[in-house]
């Protein structure tokens, strides 16, 4: 790994690619249709360089993608203002090498001054890696949503963690 940046415009081929790869090999990804340039570029436009919602990516010393990490919006509701969804996916050539650990360290130095109170993590089940991943950079256990989803003729359950988030220059603001 050669760099930890901002996505930009130019990385949605690469971004779209990794989706689709997730969609295809593994039930971590719950969609169940590839996703196209313009759906990763909507999805794209969510993020930004400063703010509470980020995407990272991962790049090699040939600029390529080996994958990205993010925090965007858990729900819509204004109470959920603080809290952020958190979600890393890396090349299966990519795995194993430190690199989702770097791209999370990075994203949440990059969040520590915004206000982000919580962060969550949902994670399909089985994925002893990656519920490892997250356990290492303090995140806990809150719950297991049971056979809540069904890909592949199959249900699927996901364990749900968090990490609080340390804030010494903000609170939130009252109404």
């Amino acid at each position: 790994m050669e760099s930890i940046e901002h996505a930009r415009r130019d990385d949605l081929a690469a971004l779209r690619d990794l989706y689709n790869q997730s969609l295809a090999t593994s039930h971590a990804n719950f969609d169940t249709r590839p996703t196209t340039l313009e759906q990763r570029a909507t999805w794209l436009d969510g993020f930004a360089a400063t703010g509470p919602h980020q995407l990272l990516v991962a790049r090699d010393n040939d600029r390529h993608v080996l994958g990205y990490a993010s925090t965007s919006r858990y729900r819509d509701h204004e109470a959920f203002r603080h809290t952020v969804e958190v979600s890393v996916s890396l090349r299966e050539d990519c795995r194993g090498q430190g690199i989702g650990t770097a791209l999370y360290e990075a994203l949440f130095e990059r969040i520590a001054t915004e206000p982000v109170h919580v962060a969550l993590a949902g994670i399909a089940l089985p994925n002893e890696a990656s519920i490892a991943l997250h356990r290492k950079l303090g995140f806990t256990t809150v719950g297991t949503f049971q056979e809540y989803a069904v890909k592949n003729g199959r249900y699927i359950s996901s364990i749900w963690m968090q990490r609080l988030c340390e804030r010494e220059n903000w609170a939130p603001a009252t109404r």
